[in-house]
């Protein structure tokens, strides 16, 4: 990619302040050595966006010191994010806050150590300044303090107790964000956690070093929620960004139980199993194994490892189980940990004995595990004691992982082997003569959704003999008018300062007809209105053919102009040039849509009237029609209800 210099950007740095100006030039260079190009013209383009908000020097001078530190601790592709947040934000608070923002993300990005958290922090930000934008700016200066006792997750919660306790109660509201009141003491404490990632990453790396000798990547994650486990991605460990002292078990030796036992899969695992054809609750039960296996060689390289995993698996619970299958497996899993402990179930005892017999000479072939579980599964299945999918994983074994890391699913390409089949026809709707449709015999199991959908062109009777204007027909009586496909929109969530995507669905109808008198009556009530609104809308663009005269390049001459051109002639005088004329067809260029509210509100009255909001409505919607019907503009009366 080419070099990106600030030449380059010539016109924008002739528009900017000239201290500005200055702090660019100190800075590019910085960045230029962390930052590569791409991620270098974000940083041109943001400081541009920055210039153009109009919020101040001090916010771009701010911006430029510091997204070199930012990139650095995060990655480039966090700049961007940054100044789409600061953009955001600008709408709700001063550029002072903004800027304040800004110059702590630094301290932000150490404290979390991971993009998609501060990712997370600057979404946290733009919903707090829509709902306490006041609490901002003491937040900011508190940030430090907070984020080294707080995770994410603890200050979102600290943050919206206070915004939404305090929301109009400005004098409280600044007290609890500056951390002087009591309410935000406690709920500092109530959210404080054990041990913070941030604080052992670097211990748990050089843990991990010092075991296999060699690096790995950890990055802490969100774990505000239940049913969170540790997992491997992309060759990447996600670790709960805290961690709590249990039962005498330090945080920090649970932090390294976890990154050990997934350092583990990531060792020992050389190839990913299957999981076609296995149920959900199949793949746990092969996972229980595979993780032993693991764990099994892990241990004969590292002795000691086998003491950290053993005393987090004889933790006691505060709470039982959900179901007595959890604490057999939670049991047995220690069996397979240590070939020395053993279970009241002598089953499961002959099972834990033909793994510690195998084990030494299938320890590296993970379809030795895959055997296994699936042996183990049966066992269970046979005495009718499987727990659903959703007990089985909250099993009590915190620091072990999801397994995704052991599976490998397959790909499915839609362009081979597969033809691609509608899972229904799409309505076809024909018109038909009188005499095919007395003919056709019409399907009783047909619904709305037939695949055809047969309409008579022509009036159609039950009784031909009746000719009278009161008599239905076919379609009046059993036709149905067509329904559109659903239209999903997203909808803007106010609340929550989100769109919930595909929210609101919305069908197309055909209106049925309605009494033309009604029609009548409003047109006789409104008559001067409508000649009115008629003689406004014929003036907006006048139709027909028109002569343009005053040309020098017409189609014709203008007799007129020619005529006072040859007096100037003979008077001496300069004679105009412009003697032809041309005549233009000019075109009537409008069209109009009138989109009436048919909701249930509009039959409310409006003020003292003895007239609904929907008849009013009405009313003009049939004035402004007329009026453009006579004109002969295109137009259409649309309405939309719930």
């Amino acid at each position: 990619m080419s070099k990106v210099v600030l030449e380059d950007y010539a016109e924008f740095l002739e528009k900017i302040a000239p201290e500005v100006r200055s702090v660019l030039d100190a800075t590019f260079q910085d960045a230029a050595r962390v930052i590569s190009p791409a991620g270098l013209r974000n940083y041109l383009d943001g400081a541009k966006s920055l210039c153009n908000l109009g919020k101040g020097n001090d916010l771009v001078v701010t911006y430029l010191e510091v997204m070199p530190q930012i990139a650095k601790e995060c990655g480039e592709d966090i700049i961007p994010d940054c100044v789409a947040s600061a953009l955001k934000t600008s709408s709700l608070t001063s550029g002072e806050v903004i800027s304040l923002l800004l110059s702590t993300l630094p301290v932000v990005s150490r404290h979390l150590g991971d993009a998609q958290l501060v990712r997370g922090y600057m979404t946290m930000i733009h919903q707090l300044a829509s709902t306490a934008a006041r609490g901002l700016r003491p937040m900011l200066m508190n940030i430090d303090e907070l984020l080294s006792k707080l995770t994410l997750s603890g200050l979102r919660r600290w943050s919206q107790f206070g915004a939404k306790a305090y929301r109009r109660d400005f004098k409280n509201l600044t007290s609890y964000f500056s951390l002087d009141s009591a309410d935000s003491r406690a709920m500092l404490e109530k959210e404080r956690r054990g041990v913070l990632f941030v604080r052992v990453q670097r211990k748990l790396n050089f843990y991990l070093r010092a075991l296999w000798g060699r690096d790995f990547f950890i990055r802490p994650t969100g774990a505000d929620f239940a049913d969170f486990r540790p997992y491997v991605e992309d060759r990447i460990m996600y670790v709960p960004d805290a961690l709590d002292d249990v039962e005498g078990v330090e945080g920090l030796e649970v932090y390294r139980a976890t990154v050990a036992h997934m350092a583990a899969h990531m060792m020992y695992t050389s190839k990913s199993m299957s999981a076609e054809q296995l149920s959900p609750a199949q793949m746990f039960f092969i996972g229980l194994l595979e993780d032993a296996r693991v764990e099994y060689k892990a241990v004969q390289e590292f002795p000691g490892l086998k003491r950290l995993w053993h005393a987090l698996m004889l933790l006691k619970h505060d709470e039982p189980a959900e179901h007595k299958t959890m604490d057999i497996l939670e049991g047995f899993a220690l069996q397979l940990l240590d070939s020395e402990v053993k279970g009241s179930d002598e089953q499961l005892n002959k099972f834990a004995e033909k793994f510690h017999s195998k084990i030494e000479e299938k320890q590296d072939d993970n379809h030795f595990a895959w055997l296994m579980g699936v042996e183990l599964y049966n066992i269970f299945e046979g005495r009718k004691e499987i727990p659903s999918l959703r007990i089985l994983e909250r099993y009590r074994i915190d620091y072990r992982d999801d397994n995704r890391i052991i599976w490998h699913y397959e790909d499915i390409n839609w362009d081979v082997g597969i033809e691609y089949m509608a899972a229904s026809k799409a309505q076809v709707r024909y018109e038909v003569s009188p005499l095919m449709m007395a003919h056709e015999v019409d399907c009783e199991l047909a619904g709305d959704d037939a695949q055809e959908v047969w309409i008579c062109k022509d009036l159609m009777r039950f009784y031909e003999d009746d000719l009278t204007d009161t008599a239905k027909s076919f379609n009046e009586e059993w036709g149905k008018e067509p329904i559109s496909d659903p239209f999903h929109y997203h909808e803007w969530d106010y609340q929550i300062q989100l769109h919930r995507p595909d929210w609101a669905t919305v069908y197309e109808r055909r209106a049925t007809k309605g009494d033309p008198e009604d029609i009548d009556n409003i047109l006789l009530e409104h008559k001067p209105i409508a000649h009115r609104i008629r003689q406004i809308i014929d003036l907006l663009s006048p139709a027909g053919v028109q002569r343009q005269r005053g040309l020098e390049d017409g189609d014709e001459v203008d007799l007129n102009a020619a005529i006072d051109a040859m007096i100037a002639i003979r008077m001496g005088e300069q004679p105009s040039p412009r003697i032809t004329m041309r005549n233009v067809l000019n075109t009537r260029d409008l069209s109009v849509v009138v989109l009436l509210d048919l909701s249930e509100s509009t039959n409310e009255f409006v003020g003292d009237s003895d007239k609904t909001i929907l008849q009013l409505t009405r009313e003009a919607a049939t004035l402004v029609s007329t009026a453009i019907e006579g004109i002969g503009d295109p137009f259409a009366l649309h309405g939309f209800g719930s």
